[in-house]
């Protein structure tokens, strides 16, 4: 299956390459994040609350993410670019880690060119600035699927230590996305393929295998069988399975088109006309049958979920772990060097738009693209304002509490409100209205009857300010909040105080 083993000389030359390659984009992604004014996406604002109280799991996300926000802001501070720090950095780690996957399978070359893939894909530009849970789901799966290509013949030593940290590799993606669940289905549609993936395993290495996985995941298993299995439901209800007439193709080539932006319209193009030509032609050599059997699960599940329901663009992107490998390794085999570089190129080139826009802003307001920065802009002016009003507020008696009624306003004011809210101020709480919590925010930070007592209450866009008001025995003057994202669009916020929470509009405790 390997290219065999290259001498000390070229591997170390090889190595050379991938990490000064890694180092320039890490780099730069790490100025960027620096120099960059953009504040936090309302996810990231999620996530950066949720690391405030680390658990095994949350609403509707396992915890990989908070742990990391926690540990890199605990080290560095609160700021935006520690909040993201570990995107940047589990992006590099993914790069080598492919690096090392390509090199096993096909040789040093292809390992390198895929590194080039994966490092210019669009999406990773995007990913490599904010905080999600994408990042680390591919670099650990990056990692799971080196440890894996380890075991393939021709045999390596040590192969229950490496087992274990297959095992292990995929619990750390399942705890950063259950999206990791392809990669199990892509082993074993590997083990029912290919014979000499059967071979390779025993007893032992499996064992270990299992077992590195469950002590690595199961405490959020754990987790979700103590509450409900809140995030295993919510995952569900995210695929929004027949929200829709089934067979309604256009979500499908929405999607299908989307995946051009995400890997990049060459790499996308050769995975999908090299998978279907060379298993319709039977040409697949034993590593581009590995590859395809983690690059379909996610693939195919999502584009027949686009088809029945809806499926964003970034929910197959596991795919494009093994594709950025499978593309490299193609685009060599065919002498395809020139379409490589033209790619490498072109990618390199939208890499710096990217980046620039993410660092100046105003550059992307001229060629259009305000709407797509809106959400990651006037977070911190309207949470200023609401505390301002608090502070008002507060010298004609003290605040048993404030409220909001929206998620994201949830987090973006626990965020940029932080110094506030739970400190000199009132503690943060979610308006529910008594209904069953739709998320985390809701989950954990409920507005109760028991603090219901006066109330500083925001309502986003106005459009549910009346219904609140009508909870409260008496409410005070409207006061509007006004945001100017850019010159086309703004926020509002409909501020009041309210005073005698009304029972049954919210929790008792």
């Amino acid at each position: 299956m390997s290219a065999g083993p290259a001498p000390p000389r070229a591997q170390l030359a090889g190595w050379r390459s991938a990490l000064a390659l890694t180092l320039l984009l890490t780099l730069l992604r790490l100025l960027a994040l620096r120099a960059s004014p953009l504040e936090l996406y309302p996810d990231e604002a999620q996530y950066w609350v949720w690391s405030r109280t680390l658990a095994w799991g949350y609403f509707s996300k396992p915890p990989m993410i908070a742990w990391l926000i926690a540990a890199s802001t605990a080290a560095f501070g609160d700021a935006e670019p520690f909040v993201r720090l570990s995107s940047p950095l589990l992006h590099a780690a993914a790069g080598l880690w492919i690096y090392a996957a390509g090199r096993r399978l096909y040789g040093a070359g292809v390992g390198l060119a895929a590194l080039l893939i994966y490092a210019l894909m669009p999406a990773v530009q995007l990913g490599a600035f904010v905080v999600s849970t994408d990042t680390p789901l591919c670099a650990f799966l990056a990692a799971a699927l080196w440890l894996y290509a380890m075991l393939q013949p021709p045999a390596a030593r040590a192969k229950v230590l490496i087992a274990a940290g297959l095992g292990a590799g995929l619990g750390l993606a399942f705890l950063s996305k259950y999206a990791a669940l392809y990669a199990l289905i892509g082993i074993g549609l590997h083990l029912a393929l290919a014979k000499e993936a059967r071979r390779a395993w025993s007893f032992a290495p499996a064992a270990a295998a299992i077992g590195a996985f469950l002590v690595v995941a199961g405490p959020n298993l754990a987790w979700n069988a103590a509450h409900g299995f809140a995030t295993v439901a919510h995952t569900a209800d995210n695929a929004d399975l027949g929200s829709r007439r089934v067979f309604d193709l256009r979500p499908l080539l929405e999607f299908l088109g989307a995946q051009f932006g995400v890997f990049g319209p060459v790499p996308f193009a050769v995975l999908a006309g090299g998978a279907v030509g060379l298993a319709v032609r039977r040409r697949l050599q034993a590593s581009d049958l590995l590859l395809l059997c983690w690059a379909a699960p996610p693939l195919v599940i999502i584009i027949a979920e686009a088809v029945i329901a809806r499926a964003h663009a970034n929910w197959a992107v596991a795919a494009y772990v093994p594709g950025s490998i499978l593309v490299a390794a193609w685009l060599l085999r065919w002498r395809r060097r020139r379409l490589l570089a033209a790619t490498a190129i072109g990618q390199a080139l939208v890499a710096v738009a990217i980046l620039a826009g993410l660092t100046h802003p105003k550059l992307a307001d001229s060629v259009g693209l305000a709407n797509a920065l809106k959400r990651l802009r006037g977070w911190r002016e309207m949470a200023e304002q609401f505390v301002q009003q608090g502070q008002i507020e507060a010298l004609a008696g003290p605040l048993t509490a404030a409220a909001v009624d929206d998620r994201f306003l949830f987090n973006e004011m626990a965020y940029y409100g932080r110094n506030y809210f739970g400190g000199t101020g009132p503690p943060l709480r979610a308006w529910t209205g008594g209904a069953p919590a739709e998320d985390e925010a809701e989950r954990a930070f409920p507005l109760t009857v028991a603090e219901g007592g006066r109330v500083l209450v925001g309502s986003l866009e106005g459009f549910r300010t009346k219904t609140i008001m009508a909870a409260f025995a008496r409410t005070g003057d409207l006061a509007i909040s006004e945001v100017r994202l850019d010159p086309r669009h703004g926020r509002r916020l409909d501020i009041f105080v309210g005073e005698g929470l009304r029972p049954g509009t919210a929790p008792l405790r």
